[in-house]
């Protein structure tokens, strides 16, 4: 019997010899960084599209990883930081993977030694990069509020504002000066072209410069018109108005015709004209005040009064 037990034991002593060797050579083996993490990754019942979704890394670079070919990585800091956001999802030693991954890699970057030392961002730890997508949604969020602040200040503390005359001053004392150089040359082709002058008709007033502002109205004080006019603007003055009256500040810068023929200006002079008779009749008598030789206020004064009283 001591012999059969001795036998047995004998017998089994192989057995237990190799199954123990055979754990320590499982043990001992090199293993990989990638298959270390592929190891973990199973361990814990994680598909690689799983791990992808959770880590933000493509499946394709995961693949990669754990195959140990680190080289084909875009760049061997996105092979140290995909493995250590692989590490750390997993439950390893993301410091003891990541030395591992720089041995595998080869000679050393000092400046990844750095980084780590200091605790800084590596721009090849996926975790931390922000997505693509919101990087354009805070530029697009960015430019509309921009806009939005742009549109804000131009409708409410510039409102009203736009470009003024594109002309200089010196250009449009220039052009004054021509337009009275041709009325005056029109006025002196003798008493016969002033005979056949206008009798009446529509009253236009035409706005020589931009912003030239202008309140026409009645003898009641009833507001007819009132606004900025542009260069080249018209307005006529109603026909059936009674006692129609001008204000303004630019009196220089009114053309005014009677019955389509041009008649002299209020003014041509930068002053404020206002409760100025603008009728037909009295506009015609300011007209002919300097050939009579007659007082030119006078005169729109009694052309006011006519008008008045009929």
């Amino acid at each position: 019997m001591v012999e059969n037990d001795e036998g047995a034991h004998d017998m089994s002593a192989p057995d237990s010899e190799f199954d123990g060797e055979a754990a320590h050579v499982e043990e001992t083996a090199p293993r990989t960084a990638g298959g270390r993490l592929k190891a973990a990754r199973e361990a814990r019942g994680m598909s690689l599209e799983q791990l992808s979704s959770e880590t933000r890394i493509p499946q394709r670079h995961l693949e990669t990883i754990e195959t140990g070919e680190f080289a084909n990585l875009p760049a061997r800091t996105y092979a140290v930081g995909f493995a250590r956001t692989y590490a750390k999802q997993v439950g390893l030693d993301s410091r003891e993977i990541v030395d591992q991954v720089r041995q595998e890699l080869g000679a050393e970057d000092p400046s990844e030694r750095r980084a780590d030392r200091d605790g800084k961002f590596e721009p090849g730890d996926p975790a931390r990069v922000p997505s693509r997508g919101l990087v354009l949604l805070s530029a697009l969020a960015l430019v509309l509020l921009l806009s939005g602040g742009f549109l804000f200040y131009r409708t409410y503390f510039i409102a009203g504002s736009g470009p003024g005359s594109i002309l200089t001053a010196e250009q449009q004392r220039e052009a004054a000066a021509k337009a009275l150089e041709e009325r005056l040359a029109a006025r002196g082709e003798g008493d016969a072209a002033a005979a056949d002058g206008p009798t009446g008709g529509p009253v236009v007033f035409t706005a020589l410069q931009d912003d030239t502002w202008v309140k026409f109205y009645d003898a009641n004080g009833d507001q007819l018109m009132q606004k900025q006019m542009s260069e080249g603007e018209t307005y006529t003055v109603p026909a059936d108005a009674d006692g129609p009256q001008i204000w303004t500040g630019r009196p220089f810068a009114l053309a005014i015709t009677v019955g389509g023929q041009e008649v002299p200006k209020l003014s041509e002079e930068d002053e404020i004209m206002k409760d100025v008779p603008v009728s037909a009749e009295a506009l015609l008598a300011r007209g002919r005040a300097p050939d009579s030789g007659t007082d030119a206020a006078g005169d729109a004064e009694a052309a006011n009064a006519d008008t008045t009283a009929g």
